[in-house]
């Protein structure tokens, strides 16, 4: 299997502006720029992708391990934040919250963990990575 994605980028690294379009099209020239990526220009970032790709492989990756214990979750949560510091990736680090019936914290927080060391976009990061936080709603 193989997905891709396509940018474009016209200008210079501060002035220029480009645009991002997936094979899915879900995302279809969408903008980002130097004002979207470092300030707060409107338009996406490579950061925010990076964070919802490792909060949307975390999800459905602790869907499967819980499955694999015998429950199944009636919501599953995961806000990811990226920090980017002098010009690098340093940290990805997850918050997740889930409405599992019947099991316990100790277990969610053990198959919690799993599911974050299993999680194939978190893989990838050389980065700092880490689960701050796995709750019960």
């Amino acid at each position: 299997m193989k997905r891709n994605a396509t940018a474009v980028w016209n200008g210079s690294g501060k002035e220029g502006a480009g645009h991002l379009t997936t094979q899915s099209t879900v995302l279809n020239k969408t903008q980002y720029s130097w004002k979207s990526r470092f300030e707060e220009g409107v338009g996406t970032n490579p950061e925010e992708l990076i964070a919802s790709a490792h909060a949307g492989c975390y999800t459905m990756k602790l869907s499967f391990v819980l499955g694999g214990a015998n429950y199944t979750p009636e919501m599953i949560e995961a806000k990811c934040d990226i920090t980017l510091e002098a010009g690098v990736i340093t940290k990805s680090e997850l918050y997740v919250t889930a409405k599992v019936p019947g099991i316990t914290a100790e277990e969610f927080t053990k198959l919690a963990e799993e599911a974050h060391a299993g999680c194939l976009v978190g893989k990838l990061f050389v980065c700092e990575k880490s689960l701050v936080s796995a709750t019960l709603a």
